[in-house]
């Protein structure tokens, strides 16, 4: 099996630029200055073991830009001395490397063998491109099954190789998205970002974004979408199986949605052109729960896929996995975890994911904002995100056409305009005779359509049934 190269001796001035052009991540961490708390270097450290390992920089800024930085032997003496707390031993490599004539420190960090690693009795993990420290039972009963089993994205996909699974396209797509088209070669693009393991081999989250035919190795790691007519399960109108690497999926995914629903336009005046895109439910709100799905999802539950559901009424998007028990539930939408770190810091460094925990609150913001039905989540078992479609009362009432007369539809017109509205007012609003209108509004309650909920002050009730679904 072909294997990249990895590091072997400390590395030179070319791979920390790479490095730092990547950016920080869930396998790099920079520091612009020694801090004045030494530990706080020593909780990276500690994440970076119990995750799939990483590099710590001192003496670049937050910009990216390489500062340097002077480190004497007391300074070194104190920083090992921290990481030697680290419980059980971790060996790290720790030098200084010379970068266009400044001075940086590399700490070299494994992925432990020996998880989980505690510093001062508190166990710290890496969640995307920060390190979180583990406060409650629940998340460290999360993390000893991790670590028990090791994260799936993280661990070997013991069948495939690089240069049979691996496709180059899909490489160079990544590069593009991420903003690193001519960052560094392909081979130290994937030791930079961890996507191999120490020994060589290709990791199940490597070929799940980057494999030219993921499904032959994970068969339910793709998405299902599904239309029905109507508001039930009875009768499907399409059903489409969405393959390939997962921010193909995505993309698929997004395409047959827009099909799927009503989209206009908001017009340039100059030459007519298109300008915007206007979606019935806000394209960002499908956006963040689909790659959320991809990223978050329960990839060793093998009996289950991603499903996304169009009803007349809603879209439903379910994955495997309830909330994770590292969050809360009084913090749902405030705090998140992820399942799959690597692939969680994958879509982030393409610019779709932004801060972990940030996707719930602007999935609630933007249908706020379209004064739409708040979104609707499910937590156990599967997780799923309901978005309620926006009611069109003229396409319902064109389906009953065929099945009412013309009498019938002008009475559930004007109760829809206005629920409250008394009898004497809708019959002379629709011209009918007392007699000819209660015979219709019985024809309507017979068919299921319209209901009287009180007397005097009360309602009228209008039933959103399909014709002929029975529903």
């Amino acid at each position: 099996m072909y294997k990249y190269k990895l590091y072997q001796s400390m590395l030179n001035p070319t791979e920390i630029k790479s490095i730092i052009a990547a950016g920080e991540g869930y396998n790099a961490e920079f520091k612009v200055s020694i801090p004045s708390k030494i530990k706080e270097i020593t909780e990276e450290v500690c994440a970076f073991a119990n995750a799939s390992g990483g590099i710590v920089l001192i003496g670049v800024d937050d910009a990216n830009t390489i500062k340097g930085i002077t480190i004497d032997n007391g300074k070194r003496s104190a920083i090992q001395n921290s990481i030697n707390e680290i419980s059980p031993a971790l060996k790290c490599e720790f030098y200084i490397v010379e970068v266009d004539g400044k001075d940086m420190a590399v700490i070299e960090v494994p992925s432990g063998q020996n998880k989980p690693y505690v510093l001062s009795g508190a166990i710290y993990v890496r969640q995307g491109p920060n390190s979180q420290k583990l406060t409650t039972v629940e998340e460290m009963r999360d993390f000893f099954q991790q670590a028990g089993k090791i994260y799936f994205d993280d661990a070997y996909c013991l069948d495939a190789t690089i240069e049979k699974d691996i496709a180059k396209e899909n490489i160079d797509t990544f590069r593009f998205e991420a903003g690193l088209v001519n960052a560094t070669s392909d081979e130290q693009l994937f030791s930079n970002l961890k996507l191999i393991t120490n020994d060589g081999y290709v990791k199940n989250g490597t070929v799940l974004f980057f494999g030219n035919n993921p499904e032959q190795f994970f068969e339910k790691a793709v998405i299902r979408c599904i239309a029905f007519e109507g508001i039930d399960k009875r009768y499907i109108i399409d059903d489409k199986l969405m393959t390939g690497t997962l921010y193909q999926q995505y993309q698929e995914s997004m395409i047959w949605l827009k099909s799927k629903l009503d989209v206009r336009y908001d017009i340039e005046g100059e030459g007519g052109k298109p300008r915007k895109e206007l979606w019935e439910i806000p394209e960002t709100a499908f956006k963040e729960t689909i790659i959320n799905s991809l990223a978050h999802r329960d990839y060793y539950d093998k009996g289950a896929r991603i499903t996304i559901e169009v009803f007349d009424d809603r879209v439903e998007i379910s994955n495997p996995g309830g909330l994770i028990s590292a969050v809360p539930r009084n913090e749902f939408g405030k705090r998140s975890a992820s399942r799959n770190p690597l692939i969680f810091g994958l879509f982030e460094r393409m610019r779709l994911v932004e801060q972990i925990g940030s996707g719930i609150t602007r999935i609630r913001d933007v249908m706020n904002d379209e004064g739409l039905t708040p979104p609707e989540f499910t937590i156990d078992g599967m997780f799923t995100v309901t978005l309620r479609r926006p009611f069109d009362f003229e396409k319902w009432v064109n389906k009953w056409v065929n099945n009412l007369s013309e009498k019938q539809i002008r009475i559930l017109t004007a109760i829809h305009h206005n629920t409250k509205i008394k009898k004497t007012e809708l019959q002379q609003l629709v011209d009918f005779s007392a007699t000819a209108l209660d015979n219709n509004i019985e024809i309507l309650k017979k068919e299921g359509l319209l209901e009287r909920e009180g007397t005097k002050g009360g309602i009228w009730i209008i039933h959103y049934r399909n014709p002929k679904l029975g529903e």
